[in-house]
């Protein structure tokens, strides 16, 4: 018996993820969408995968550019990952962003900022797996956004309640903005 949307859809919401906009540039012009299909998956050599749906225009913009970015945001970017879902056209209207090493956009205050050129696509239903090599981070110290159950959701005070304390990265990344 197939699974319906709407039963597919309340089982996946009971999946906590971390929110992220993926972002690149291609003929000039930005593109840019929020994307919770976002995950670690080498670290030697370090990659990450991301899940992109064929019809956004971001998919083909990646696809052309074989680079992008991924903002990992903090809890208080909630407006701005609701921008990047939304269907607007200027989703980057108002938005500071920063660029790295490969020249792509990436967002200012993010916890994380990923650069990655891309390695492989693979077929996912109706999305594409994006596999990347990452060729520079940046990190800050801050409290994730989270989205579970459709909504987005905090943790304060993660950092401090670890059981060791986040180190600076090396040559510390004075290029992430607060």
């Amino acid at each position: 018996m197939p699974i319906d949307d709407a039963r597919f859809r309340l089982a996946m919401s009971h999946f906590a993820s971390g929110v992220t906009i993926v972002t690149t540039s291609h003929d000039g012009k930005l593109f840019g969408m929020t994307v919770a299909s976002f995950a670690s998956l080498s670290l030697h050599p370090p990659l990450v995968l991301v899940c992109i749906e064929h019809s956004v225009k971001t998919h083909e913009a990646i696809i052309a550019a074989q680079k992008f970015g991924v903002s990992i945001l903090s809890n208080a970017q909630t407006e701005i990952s609701s921008k990047f879902a939304s269907r607007s056209d200027d989703r980057f209207a108002g938005v500071e962003t920063f660029t790295g090493a490969l020249d792509v956009a990436l967002i200012t205050g993010a916890l994380t900022a990923l650069e990655c050129r891309l390695q492989e696509q693979l077929p996912g239903g109706d999305h594409t797996i994006l596999v990347a090599a990452v060729v520079d981070v940046c990190t800050r110290d801050d409290d994730p956004l989270l989205y579970f159950c459709r909504g987005y959701r905090e943790i304060r005070g993660c950092c401090s309640r670890c059981a060791h304390s986040c180190p600076p990265p090396a040559g510390t990344c004075s290029r992430l903005p607060d």
